[in-house]
């Protein structure tokens, strides 16, 4: 497998869990995971290097979280004087 293949299959499954970047402690802790930890260590030298070829090569389209808006404060009702 080439290193290209390695960053493709990466970042198809970091797509996959809707993630753009994942730690190397999660990564192995997945027995699904695509390419072992260390074979991609190997080629790039560290986990950070790994990741930032993969958002190099294969940038992904990850949505961004959608914030809801703060409601609106609610006016104190004015008491009526008699």
């Amino acid at each position: 497998m080439t290193k290209n293949m390695m960053l493709k299959a990466l970042s198809e499954y970091m797509d996959a869990k809707g993630v753009s970047r994942i730690e190397l402690k999660e990564y192995k802790a997945d027995p699904k995971a695509p390419v072992r930890d260390y074979l991609l260590r190997r080629k790039y030298g560290s986990w950070n290097r790994v990741l930032a070829a993969a958002k190099f090569r294969f940038p992904l389209e990850v949505a961004p979280a959608v914030v809801a808006p703060a409601p609106a404060p609610k006016k104190a009702k004015a008491k009526k004087e008699a």
